[in-house]
C-alpha cells in the first residue's frame, strides 16, 4: 500500500496535471482541429508548465535554494510558484485564444488563480497542498468538458476522485501536507474551475 501511494503522489505530480489536462482536451475535441495545431499546443503546454519548471528546479537546488523534491517547506515554494505563475501567464497570453480555445484557455486561468492564491497564502504562512490543487482542478475540468460537449464521463470522473483520495492519503502518509493544507489545497483547485464556468460553461447550459 505504501508503494501504491508513492507511485500515486509521483504520477500525480502538480507538473504533469496541466499535460494531462490538455491531452484529454484534444483526444475529445480532435476533429475540430489540424493535426499540427494540436502538436504546437500541446509542446508549448509541455515546455512552459513541465520542462522549464523542472529546469528550474534543477538550478534552484544546485544553488542550495530549495532542498527536497515535494517542496515541502514553506519558504522553498514561493520562488517556484512565483516562477511558475509567470509561465502560466505566458501561457494563457500567448498561446491560447479565447475564441478559439474557451475550454482549456479558462482552464489554465482557473490554474493561475490558483497558483497565485496558494502564493499569497504563503506570505500569510498558510501552505496549500499544490498535488491537491492540480489533481482537483483536473477533475473539474474534465466534469467540465463532459457538460459541455454533453459526453458522460463517469467511469474517468469517478477514477479521479479516487486518485485524489490515493493522492492526499500520500501527502499525508509522507507528512508531505497537514490536513488543514490537503482540504485547503482541494478548495483551492476547484473554486476558480467552478467559477470561471460562468464564463464558458453556463452559457451552453
Amino acid at each position: 500500500m505504501k508503494r501504491l501511494l508513492t507511485v500515486f503522489s509521483h504520477l500525480f505530480h502538480p507538473l504533469f496535471i496541466p499535460a494531462y489536462a490538455t491531452l484529454f482536451y484534444f483526444v475529445i475535441t480532435k476533429d475540430f482541429f489540424y493535426q499540427h495545431e494540436i502538436y504546437l499546443v500541446f509542446i508549448q503546454v509541455l515546455i512552459l508548465t513541465m520542462l522549464l519548471p523542472m529546469s528550474v528546479f534543477y538550478l534552484l537546488r544546485s544553488l542550495s535554494l530549495v532542498k527536497t523534491k515535494m517542496l515541502v517547506d514553506k519558504k522553498e515554494r514561493k520562488l517556484p510558484l512565483a516562477f511558475y505563475a509567470v509561465l502560466l501567464f505566458i501561457l494563457i497570453k500567448h498561446s491560447f485564444s479565447v475564441l478559439v480555445l474557451p475550454e482549456l484557455y479558462y482552464y489554465f486561468v482557473g490554474v493561475l488563480v490558483s497558483v497565485v492564491l496558494a502564493l499569497a497564502l504563503l506570505l500569510f504562512g498558510r501552505k496549500a497542498s499544490l498535488h491537491m490543487i492540480a489533481i482537483s482542478s483536473l477533475t473539474l475540468f474534465i466534469i467540465g468538458i463532459s457538460a459541455y460537449y454533453h459526453v458522460t464521463f463517469l467511469y474517468l470522473i469517478a477514477f479521479c476522485i479516487i486518485c485524489s483520495g490515493f493522492v492526499a492519503s500520500s501527502r499525508l502518509r509522507d507528512n508531505g501536507d497537514g490536513m488543514g493544507s490537503v482540504i485547503l489545497g482541494t478548495a483551492i483547485g476547484i473554486l476558480p474551475q467552478v467559477g470561471l464556468w460562468y464564463f464558458w460553461l453556463v452559457p451552453t447550459l
